[in-house]
């Protein structure tokens, strides 16, 4: 009996020092973003605005230390796979938080969501397969399905009455959402639908097809560097009398490089800096403070991402490791979005609110997104009825 009470004090130590240290103490999150070449603001965007809600929190989510990982996948999918699977093989990460682009979430999403532990969360990507049938309990959404955002100017250019559009966005699967997005709710005429390189940087050839064509609107994709210079390259070349319409095209993270050249072109968007609720404010003016930047979607939606961590770790007691019980309590979203109102449907994409924003030069010289009007309420992403969960 007193070899065996002297050995369980022993065994308890050993047991306890086999378990993980982030199911007691720490939760370790992977952020995977783009932060090389022409769209690395973008990324930025979703890094900072992450990690400025781990600092507002006190450094912590859901009570336990947060230790925050960033890998670049440099847009490049098969790179983006070997850092995920490292951020999962080798650093034991509870969550991996990106990325930005669709084709990179569409090389990650099965190496995380079929690992032993780690959650998927994307705070921008959110293609329609995903969505749909091939929706995964161990993936989350804090931003939209990548419909939805261009569904926002295909309804108000209905509702404009304009008769025909030419539509143009890069060759990947975001794009092809895009204008299939656009085209939802546009029942107008398409004069030209046009698909470019991801990466393109020269427009004249499109420009002269889109003068040629003389469209009533234009309605385009175009994030990062690829929207900087479309944007410029459009006034230039004397089009600014066509309606310019776009989703993460004119935002603010190429608005500081547009600047003049994007003042009153239209997007859609399912936040603005200028939204009216205290938690948003608050947001803004800490990440002003903090980058010196004005903070677009990218940022928010990374914040919420943070926020729903947190929720999802009080929710599960603490039990990081327990990945039933932190979906579970990840499927109720008990936090409150820097948006308002935000809620997961069956497939955990968000049902939220939509608006139509107008770029506007603030009175410190600083250039945002304000919005003009909603467009949708309470809006559910039109492939949540192909997702077999409930």
């Amino acid at each position: 009996m007193l070899r065996a009470s002297a050995v369980l004090p022993v065994l308890a130590a050993a047991l306890l020092a086999a378990v993980p240290a982030s199911a007691q103490d720490k939760v370790k999150i992977g952020v995977v973003v783009t932060l090389s070449g022409p769209s690395a603001v973008l990324g930025a965007q979703a890094r900072d605005g992450f990690n400025l809600a781990v600092k507002t929190l006190g450094g912590k989510l859901g009570g336990l230390v947060a230790e925050v990982i960033v890998a670049d996948d440099e847009l490049k999918p098969d790179q983006a796979v070997t850092k995920v699977k490292g951020l999962i093989d080798r650093d034991n990460v509870d969550f991996v938080v990106g990325p930005i682009f669709s084709n990179v979430l569409q090389a990650i999403h099965k190496p995380v969501t079929d690992s032993a532990r780690a959650i998927l969360i994307s705070p921008n990507a959110g293609t329609s397969n995903f969505a749909g049938k091939q929706c995964n309990p161990n993936f989350f959404v804090t931003s939209y399905q990548n419909d939805q955002v261009h569904e926002v100017l295909g309804k108000y250019a209905q509702d404009k009455g304009y008769k025909s559009v030419v539509l143009m966005a890069p060759n990947y699967q975001a794009g092809k959402d895009s204008l299939a997005g656009f085209k939802r709710h546009y029942k107008g005429q398409v004069l030209d639908e046009m698909f470019t390189p991801l990466g393109q940087l020269d427009f004249s050839a499109e420009l002269t097809k889109i003068a040629a064509a003389k469209p009533e609107a234009f309605f385009t994709f175009m994030p990062g560097g690829m929207g900087v210079n479309l944007v410029r390259q459009y006034r230039q070349a004397g089009l600014a009398a066509i309606p310019f319409l776009s989703a993460f095209t004119t935002d603010e993270s190429t608005l500081p490089a547009q600047k003049d050249d994007a003042i009153g072109f239209l997007g859609g968007a399912n936040w603005a800096p200028d939204m009216n609720n205290p938690q948003s404010k608050a947001f803004v003016a800490a990440f002003e403070a903090a980058y010196g930047s004005v903070p677009g979607t990218y940022a928010m939606q990374a914040y919420d991402a943070a926020l729903l961590i947190d929720s999802a770790i009080k929710g599960a007691g603490g039990k990081v490791g327990d990945r039933a019980a932190l979906t579970a309590a990840m499927k109720k979203a008990a936090f409150t979005s820097l948006r308002g109102k935000f809620r997961f449907g069956n497939n955990n994409y968000p049902i939220q609110d939509f608006y139509l924003v107008k770029v506007a030069k603030r009175a410190d010289g600083k250039y945002q997104t304000e919005i003009a009007e909603k467009v949708f309420a309470d809006y559910v992403d039109a492939h949540a009825g192909d997702c077999p969960m409930k």
